[in-house]
């Protein structure tokens, strides 16, 4: 791959990055830091977990509470803000026409993250899970890292360019989900009232930029529930588990699924958990799998050996992988970005995680995790340290305004 500043020095257009300008942008970060700062710390304080609807809350009145706070804060910042219905809100910063002497350009560039979080559990914190404590230049509680930490940087990033006197060419929103941990219902809801934008990123996932993730394809085998020579139900689902689970490789191979791709990995079997539904014993699973195979693929082949085995078979859902080229505008612009703000490797990777990119199109996953950072979301003791917190918002403040651009 270029160097960084080769990329700076001999692409044109979105890829052109001016070391003054640059300077400016991150020195701008610095200024707005403490401010950033105490207002993730503020929304980290509202539990945002869902519940049953309330009119106007879809989500329930938690999570409702967060997008008004979280809009408040950008109108605050002198954002224009929408609310789509409780289901998403954005922040929007839109072209000046003629500010910059140049066309303004149709559609919009986001960053997409979400308000929600899962429960923060009974047992483990060593701090009340919403104080949003502060030691040690830590940040602890229950969706600061997921993913209310770095969506904020993301707006904050902004402001610090609308502070610098910059236009957009493109408008750009930061767009505040509520309900992505509990099934994009928000998501769907938004593409259908406004359009998917040009190019974007979801800060909810890990450094570098992710050009790719894995598809998920969640099943269920239900054991008939009249006995027949196999034995018992209960007895017979067991036998399964041990063949096939317990005693198998991660890989599927049993199933006949262990497909493997030289980027994505090897396919993976992953959450299984026993249900009963009116005492008739079943298994539920996901399969993790490369962009090599199809989900057609994988049914065929789990519905073969779950029919053969005398078990009911039944495809729960499907997020399809997600790929983009590893050059294309999008991956190049947020790899400079990262590049020099870190000076580390940008090289593109990918995932078995699963993020809005599933659902948006023309979005990627980029950050807030840094190399080495894992199994802190959705953890006891969720954390971000404010020195990750105000690199990533120089990371998405320079992303924001090569997209803009």
């Amino acid at each position: 791959m270029e160097s960084v500043d080769d990329v700076a020095a001999n692409q044109q257009g979105p890829y052109a990055l001016d070391p003054n300008l640059e300077r400016r942008i991150l020195a701008e970060v610095d200024k707005v830091s403490d401010e950033m700062v105490e207002a993730i710390r503020a929304i980290v304080r509202q539990r945002s977990v869902r519940e049953d609807a309330v009119p106007g809350a879809p989500f329930g009145p938690g999570v409702r509470a967060a997008l008004d706070q979280t809009l408040d804060c950008s109108r605050s910042l002198g954002f224009s803000t929408t609310d789509l219905d409780g289901y998403m809100g954005y922040a929007s910063w839109k072209p000046t026409s003629g500010a910059t002497g140049e066309p303004v350009l149709p559609g919009y560039v986001c960053a997409v993250g979400h308000l929600d979080v899962v429960p923060e559990g009974t047992s483990g914190w060593k701090v009340p899970p919403y104080s949003a404590d502060l030691t040690a230049g830590r940040i602890t509680g229950r969706g600061v890292l997921d993913n209310k930490g770095p969506i904020y940087s993301c707006l904050y990033a902004l402001w610090a360019l609308k502070r610098l006197g910059l236009s957009p060419r493109r408008e750009v929103r930061i767009i505040f989900g509520c309900n992505e941990e509990t099934g994009f219902n928000d998501l769907r809801y938004y593409l259908r009232h406004e359009p998917a934008p040009e190019m974007g990123f979801t800060p909810d996932c890990k450094y570098p930029v992710v050009y790719a993730e894995r598809g998920r394809l969640s099943v269920r085998m239900t054991a008939c529930a009249a006995e027949t020579e196999g034995g018992e139900p209960l007895q017979r689902l067991f036998s399964f588990m041990n063949e096939y689970v317990l005693n198998a490789k991660s890989n599927g191979e049993r199933f006949g699924i262990d497909y493997s791709d030289p980027e994505f990995g090897v396919t993976e079997l992953r959450n299984y958990r026993l249900v009963f539904e009116e005492g008739v014993p079943a298994v539920e699973f996901s399969v993790s799998y490369p962009a090599g195979v199809t989900a057609n693929q994988l049914e065929e082949r789990l519905g073969a050996v779950a029919r053969r085995q005398g078990f009911d078979f039944q495809v729960m859902g499907n997020y399809d992988p997600v790929c983009f080229e590893k050059d294309c505008r999008l991956v190049r612009m947020l790899v400079l970005a990262y590049e020099r703000v870190t000076g580390l490797d940008g090289s593109p990777v990918t995932t078995t995680g699963g993020t809005y990119a599933k659902f948006m199109p023309n979005v990627v996953p980029f950050g807030p995790s840094f190399p080495g950072q894992k199994g802190i979301g959705h953890q006891p003791n969720e954390w971000m340290d404010v020195a990750d917190i105000i690199t990533n918002a120089k990371i998405y403040a320079l992303s924001l305004y090569l997209l803009s651009q």
